[in-house]
């Protein structure tokens, strides 16, 4: 297996597991509160949709005028939903930008550096989209994990626990 196909594969495994670990729940379930920082399963997703597949591949790998555009215009970031968009469109939007990523991805490589840098950021960078890549798979799994433990406080489903 390629260093290429490893990365995109743990990443894939992981998007799967956002996804997976909220099927069955309801709308109310994905919009209420669960941990004492007063997130949302909705709002987590939408942050990994904004804030990380389109920001980091779109944005930072593509350099994508509109995402930079909308990422220098932005009063809010992606941790905010509203309540009137429906929590299924929401899991719908990541999933399209899951395959814009994709194509962004498939087109890159390993070792190109970031085609734009938000100045916001200051001094801190990433090399390359080896390090994109890695940088938003361990943000992924990470809130993958969050929301395991929102999932289990609500109704005691866990992912993948070999019992």
């Amino acid at each position: 297996m390629s260093e290429r196909d490893a990365l995109l594969g743990y990443l894939e495994s992981q998007r799967r597991h956002v996804l997976g670990i909220l099927e069955g729940l309801s709308d109310d379930d994905l919009r209420r509160p669960i941990l004492p920082s007063g997130w949302s399963c909705l709002q987590l997703v939408n942050h990994l949709t904004f804030d990380d597949e389109r920001f980091w591949f779109q944005g930072v790998v593509a350099a994508d005028s509109a995402v930079i555009a909308e990422v220098d215009g932005a009063e809010e970031d992606g941790w905010h939903v509203d309540s009137e968009t429906p929590a299924s469109s929401i899991l719908d939007v990541y999933q399209e930008q899951i395959e814009r990523s994709n194509a962004v991805l498939a087109q890159a490589e390993l070792d190109a550096p970031p085609a734009w840098w938000p100045s916001f950021f200051g001094d801190w960078r990433l090399d390359d989209t080896r390090e994109v890549i890695l940088h938003v798979l361990v943000e992924t799994s990470v809130h993958a994990g969050h929301l395991d433990a929102a999932r289990e406080l609500i109704d005691g489903k866990t992912w993948l626990v070999l019992e």
